[in-house]
Order: structure tokens, then C-alpha cells, then sequence
């Protein structure tokens, strides 16, 4: 055997394993309970700064006595001085634990302390020899006791599907994931003081319906007990909040979770946050407006910047983004002229005639064949900022249609990367031809479309009240936040995403 693969064996003969370090963490526990000491009988630590406020303010500190409070990181040195690194919700530090000043029983509990401890530290801020701020120690507490180890200790936490069911540790080990969830807050606080500002009032609006309605989606069922009646959790905020709208409240938005039984992708997750508004007196066109507005003022407060980078793109957010309406969007990419043609045999054709195929719940309809094209051959072409509108009123069972051509509807979907970011629409109030299109979801559902809507009589009630016209607009949160984080998959953005259970 060679020398260098003797070594390699000794070390491996050397190193506890898992089981073992278990067992040794436990039994350290059990020391410090025997001896009166135990960590989990300490309820409060006063803390008076974090890391980041010593270091960004350390001229001003230097010398002064702090409180800071935090998970052991690192520890060097084994003799009369130990030095450690603190990681608190700031950042991260260095602790210089000396015999001189924290004594030697202090110093030799600590010597004792595993990484992922949690201490509270009172002590000078001082900077090294060699130019590093730390605190120098007088007194080092043990908050609670670390009983397994972390994940850099057997080659890091790098595994997707583990860092997302145990993203507690995730946060602790990868700087970088805090960072994406500290501007996925930013973003949400962003939306609200953007909307707030313009008049826009926050509501809240049931997540358990008797109809499941708003959008196009299959829903979860559960059951109410005391009723003794299935109810849908909801696939959408937005019967509800144009109700408000009918009842007065002129610009509402709801920020909250929507939860649809579908499947599961980089860009789907079966629950997830969207940001709906309404506005009496304003059509898709204002929509559009207050869209690129509130995305491109995001990055520039947020990131900085109108350029960033998604999935290997530069994505440029510099407002004036491009509108097509559907059918020229396909021209442009497929050379397909559906204004040219009316009649419904035909349109169908010519989708099939580049290799597209209308699903079979969908009617052959010129509208169904407009949208599957684009759907299937230029979505996937549509990279930076773009606005889609006028789709068919075949898709768009909510949206208000077009004076110019009742085939479509004034509707927009804005996309980036090849991604839907937000739907928006003039909002349907006729309530005749709402409850016939209702009418058409309802015989769709009955012919096996799980996704297609219900009949909301309540709803089509409300609007016979009167609703004035409408601006809507749904924004996918998750989906912003990935681009701004430059994140391809929505499991990254989201702190909990749905995993299949282990067992």
C-alpha cells in the first residue's frame, strides 16, 4: 500500500463518524445539564448589535462594548487563545477568545463548544494584527446546544432536493439563498408601497370557496365538517375583489396565495404567490403602464439597474417594452396570417400545417388555433420584455372583447424569458355575455376539462348591480422574484416549496 493511501486510510480510521459525533454532541449536552448549566433553560439574551453594524460602523465603535448573539461557524486555535467566527442575522465575525480576558474556566467551556452552537458574546470591538474587525471576548454564553452537525462537516449541503426540504440549514450554510429571500421581501414590500402610493387599497378575500372560479386551473377540494360540504381552495383572487369594485372600492389589490392541483416544473408549484389589482375607469392599456412601471422601478430600487441576467439571458428592463398583438406575434415568428382568415376549418389548418395540434377538450375554433400556435412556437421565442395582447375570446373567458374584433378580447400577457410574469385584461362587465361564457366553461367542464371554470351566479348578480369599466392585473410574485434573483427554478424562490414526502 502507498504511503500517501496509508495516510488517506488513518485519517478516515480517525474521523468519528456520523453516529459517533452524534453520540459525543449528546453526551456534551448531558455534562452541561448534570453540571447545572443547561443551555435550553435559557429563555432571553440581550442583544445590542450585529455584525454588520460593527463592521460598517467600526471607526465609530472601536473599543466600545457590545452584545452580539449567533451560531459558531469556525473555530482556530487550540492554546490560551482561540479565535472563532460568529454568524448572527447581520453576517459573520470574528471572536477572539483569549484566557487573559474571559479566564480559564471560561476558556476551557468553550474550548468544549461544537460548531453550530448558538453563544451570545459581550466583548470589545477591536481590530487584529492582521486587519480583521473582531470581538475581543469577555464573556461567551451558551444559548443552546447544536445536536447535529453541519453539512460543510460531510462536503456541504449542495443537493437541490435536500436543501429544500431542510432549508433551515440551507440558510445557515449558503449566504447566497439568504440573499434571495431578503429580495424576494424587498419585492413584496416594493408592490405594496408602489400600489399604496397610487391610491390602491390592501384587501383580503376567502382562500376556501364554494365555486372554484377566477381562472383556468384545476383546484384542490377539501371538506368542511361542520357544513358537511366539499369546498375549492382557490385557483384565484379575482371574482372576488371585482365584487369590490361593483361595491364601490374603485383601486383594491390582495397579496396571497393561490393553490392549484397541476403539475410540478421549474416554473410550478402547486401553491403560489401572485399580486392581483383592480381599477374602475381603466382599461389593459393602463395595465400595461402600471406593469412596466412597477417591474422596471423594482430592479432599479432593488438591484440597481435595468440589466440583468435570467437563464442565461441579459434581460434588459429599460422601460418601453415591446406590444404585439397574438396574431401579429405569430406572423412575426411563424409567417402565419390568421387576420387574414375567418372561417374556423381553415384556421385549424393552417396550425397544423407547422406541426400544431389543438388539444382534445379544445373546440376547433379560428381562436383555439390562433393560441395554440402561439403557445406551442413563439412563446418559447420571447426573451426580453414583451407584452402579448388581444387573445381570443375562446381563451379568455373573463376578458372584455375587443369593439374592433369580437374574436378577441382586450387582454395582455407580459413575457420574459420565455415566461409568463402577469395576465391582465379590460374586465368583462357585461353580464349577459359573461354568464354565456360561464355557460361554455361549464358544458367544457362537463365534457372532462378538469380545468375549465364553474358557474358563479352570485358573481354574474354582481355584475347586474353594475360593474364600471375595469383594469385588471395578476402578477406571478414567485416568478418576478426568480427573475430578479436570477433564479431558473421557482423551488429556489420560494422558502418551503412542495416535496414528495420521503417515505
Amino acid at each position: 500500500m502507498s504511503e500517501h493511501n496509508n495516510q488517506n486510510q488513518q485519517n478516515a480510521q480517525a474521523e468519528p463518524s456520523l453516529s459517533e459525533l452524534l453520540q459525543i454532541r449528546r453526551d456534551k449536552l448531558s455534562a452541561l445539564q448534570a453540571a447545572g448549566k443547561d443551555p435550553f433553560q435559557v429563555t432571553k439574551y440581550d442583544v445590542t448589535h450585529h455584525s454588520n453594524e460593527v463592521k460598517d460602523n467600526f471607526e465609530a465603535m472601536e473599543g466600545q462594548v457590545v452584545r452580539l448573539a449567533g451560531r459558531l461557524m469556525s473555530k482556530r486555535g487550540m492554546g490560551k487563545a482561540i479565535f472563532a467566527d460568529l454568524q448572527d442575522g447581520g453576517g459573520r465575525i470574528q471572536l477572539y477568545v483569549r484566557i487573559d480576558d474571559v479566564g480559564e474556566e471560561a476558556l476551557a467551556a468553550f474550548k468544549k463548544y461544537d460548531i453550530g452552537d448558538i453563544v451570545g458574546v459581550e466583548g470589545d470591538v477591536f481590530r487584529t494584527k492582521r486587519g480583521e474587525i473582531s470581538i475581543k471576548a469577555h464573556t461567551i454564553t451558551l444559548l443552546s446546544k447544536s445536536l447535529l452537525p453541519l453539512p460543510e462537516k460531510f462536503h456541504g449541503l449542495t443537493d437541490v432536493e435536500t436543501r429544500c426540504r431542510q432549508r433551515y440549514v440551507d440558510l445557515i450554510i449558503n449566504p447566497e439563498v439568504r440573499r434571495t429571500f431578503e429580495i424576494r421581501s424587498a419585492f413584496v414590500r416594493h408592490v405594496r408601497d408602489f400600489l399604496d402610493n397610487r391610491g390602491y387599497m390592501e384587501v383580503e378575500t376567502p382562500v376556501l370557496n364554494t365555486i372554484s372560479g377566477g381562472a383556468t386551473a384545476r383546484p384542490f377540494i377539501t371538506h368542511h365538517n361542520t357544513l358537511d360540504i366539499d369546498m375549492y381552495m382557490r385557483i384565484a383572487t379575482e371574482l372576488h375583489l371585482k365584487r369590490l369594485v361593483v361595491g364601490g372600492l374603485e383601486r383594491v389589490y390582495e397579496i396571497g396565495r393561490i393553490f392549484r392541483n397541476e403539475g410540478m416544473d421549474t416554473k410550478h408549484n402547486p401553491e403560489f404567490t401572485t399580486v392581483e389589482l383592480y381599477q374602475a375607469y381603466a382599461d389593459f392599456h393602463d395595465m400595461m403602464d402600471l406593469f412596466e412601471d412597477l417591474l422596471s422601478s423594482a430592479a432599479q430600487k432593488i438591484l440597481g439597474t435595468y440589466q440583468i441576467q435570467w437563464q442565461g439571458n441579459d434581460i434588459d428592463l429599460t422601460p418601453g417594452w415591446p406590444r404585439l398583438t397574438m396574431a401579429e406575434a405569430v406572423k412575426q415568428y411563424t409567417g402565419l396570417d390568421f387576420m387574414a382568415i375567418t372561417d374556423d376549418a381553415e384556421a385549424v389548418a393552417l396550425a397544423a400545417s407547422i406541426g400544431v395540434e389543438l388539444p382534445e377538450a379544445a373546440p376547433a375554433t379560428w381562436g383555439n388555433a390562433l393560441y395554440e400556435v402561439f403557445d406551442q412556437k413563439v412563446e418559447e421565442k420571447l426573451i426580453q420584455p414583451t407584452f402579448i395582447t388581444m387573445h381570443p375570446v375562446d381563451v379568455s373567458p373573463l376578458a372584455k372583447r375587443s369593439p374592433a374584433d369580437p374574436r378577441l378580447t382586450e387582454r395582455f400577457e407580459l413575457f420574459i424569458c420565455r415566461s409568463e410574469m402577469g395576465n391582465a385584461f379590460s374586465e368583462l362587465n357585461d353580464p349577459i355575455d359573461q354568464k354565456q361564457r360561464f355557460q361554455r366553461q361549464v358544458e367544457l367542464r362537463e365534457n372532462g376539462d378538469e380545468e375549465a371554470g364553474m358557474m358563479d351566479e352570485d358573481y354574474i348578480t354582481a355584475l347586474e348591480y353594475g360593474l364600471p369599466p375595469t383594469g385588471g392585473l395578476g402578477i406571478g410574485i414567485d416568478r418576478c422574484v426568480m427573475m430578479l434573483t436570477n433564479n431558473d427554478s421557482i423551488r429556489e424562490v420560494l422558502l418551503f416549496p412542495t416535496m414528495k414526502p420521503l417515505d
